[in-house]
């Protein structure tokens, strides 16, 4: 057989384990019913693609099979016929599209890339626009996320009870193509090599698309692209969050899918109450924000440990911003300054409220004690994370907040009560205030243990 197949066939064979082959060479037959002068056509593509990804996605695969010349030691950098006037596809041309986006780098993927973002009909070009790759990568998008639900990948989340979807497929496919470099607009085959050797997703969101659609094992475990999801109330509460959005944000923190994440505040549970937020942000190890104010702009921002109640910012560069809606970004430390994360509460003389990133009223983000307002002052950049203004006014009014712990919990610290839980004067922020403001006296706390300086 294999002395039959082109060069170029047999080289990129070779990339395969030899364990692996017999699995690729076996997919031409398994699609056609193994047939004498069989191809794979629209029909049979559509057969095995159609469960995990929207036909303008499957039709696009289909053109970029017809485009392969298994001949050639470039497939794909030469103009070709338009794909609709190609019956089907051949074994070599399946072969070296399964190679290419299997085991293939960002040299052999970039020509395949710019044939399923060409149009459907006309002539193919040496250039792509980068609205052309932006709309290919929000069908590539829809297609991770079909697989995801199809395959029952979602670790525990819930689509029904999150975001829109589809707005969600919108902002991630506009942020993958925002790294995109292009000259006035247009994207040739080295342009889109660059932009996929920096941007991994979207080859990691080809071979997952690849390799389930067509149903080819190699012996792997798939990505993992979604955190698991633990002890979330999903009949009373949805998430801000939908699932390309989570997609993104996962891989930013530094335990990237493997830590699970638990709602432990949300305003539709728990009310609009700041102690109550106290209460669910410290002693919880690393957790993301979440906020979206009364004009529907979603954003927030990652502590990467647990909140302490302390008049000194806190954090480390691991922190970071973002922004969901209208546009997906993440802003990083800076190293201008070190204002990473600042929480405060009953002080006279010192801001009460959670900030995040800038300086003492003008914070990137800050959600004041008062619950229910805040702010995002960037004028023009936060110096600590170089986030523009997140939400929609500069003083905004609070519609919802969600807080999820999205790491390994903290260790006990010395001086919580057997069982490992905490007096009742630590975990009830809200009661400890209500007797002190009622003059109510804390007798039990001349009796306990004095706690480490937080500052020392």
């Amino acid at each position: 057989m294999g002395n039959t197949e082109s060069v170029v066939v047999q080289k990129r064979l070779e990339w395969f384990h030899p364990d692996e082959r017999p699995a690729v060479e076996a997919v031409f037959d398994r699609l056609t019913g193994g047939g004498k002068g069989r191809t794979v056509t629209l029909d049979v593509l559509q057969a095995s693609l159609g469960s995990v990804a929207p036909d303008s996605m499957v039709r696009r695969v289909f053109r970029c099979l017809c485009s392969i010349d298994p001949d050639s030691a470039a497939p794909g950098k030469t103009p070709h016929p338009p794909a609709a006037a190609s019956s089907g596809a051949g074994r070599e041309q399946l072969l070296v599209f399964l190679a290419d986006m299997l085991r293939g780098t960002a040299e052999e993927r970039a020509p395949l890339v710019m044939t399923m973002s060409q149009h459907a009909t006309g002539p193919a070009t040496e250039y792509v626009t980068r609205e052309q790759v932006e709309e290919f990568v929000k069908d590539l998008v829809s297609a991770v996320v079909q697989v995801l639900v199809h395959s029952g990948r979602l670790q525990g989340w819930q689509p029904d009870r999150m975001g829109d979807v589809s707005s969600g497929v919108k902002h991630l496919a506009e942020q993958l193509c925002s790294e995109l470099k292009t000259a006035d607009g247009r994207c040739d085959s080295s342009s889109l090599e660059d932009w996929l050797f920096r941007v991994s997703q979207v080859s990691q969101y080809l071979e997952l698309l690849v390799s389930e659609g067509l149903k080819v094992s190699l012996g792997r475990p798939p990505p993992t692209l979604l955190p698991p999801c633990r002890e979330t109330p999903w009949q009373e509460a949805s998430c801000l969050l939908d699932l390309p959005t989570l997609m993104f944000l996962a891989p930013q923190l530094p335990d990237g899918h493997g830590a699970p994440w638990r709602l432990v505040f949300s305003t539709q549970l728990h009310g609009e109450s700041f102690t109550r937020m106290l209460d669910g942000l410290m002693r919880k190890g690393p957790t993301l924000l979440l906020v979206r104010d009364t004009k529907g702009h979603v954003f927030g921002g990652f502590a990467s440990h647990s909140w302490e109640l302390k008049p000194q910012f806190q954090g480390d560069s691991r922190c970071f911003l973002f922004s969901v809606s209208p546009q997906l970004r993440v802003y990083s430390a800076t190293g201008y300054n070190e204002h990473y994360m600042y929480l405060n509460q009953h002080q006279q003389t010192m801001p009460n409220g959670l900030g995040m990133g800038g300086q003492h009223d003008y914070f990137g983000l800050w959600l004041d004690c008062d619950f229910g307002r805040g702010h995002s002052r960037a004028r023009p950049r936060c110096t600590t994370y170089g986030s523009p203004q997140l939400s929609a006014d500069e003083d905004f009014g609070l519609d919802r907040v969600e807080v999820w712990a999205v790491g390994k919990p903290p260790e006990p610290e010395e001086g919580e009560e057997e069982g490992g839980k905490r007096s009742i004067l630590d975990a009830d922020l809200e009661a400890q205030a209500l007797m002190e403001m009622t003059g109510k006296t804390l007798h039990s706390q001349g009796l306990r243990e004095p706690e480490e300086d937080m500052d020392q």
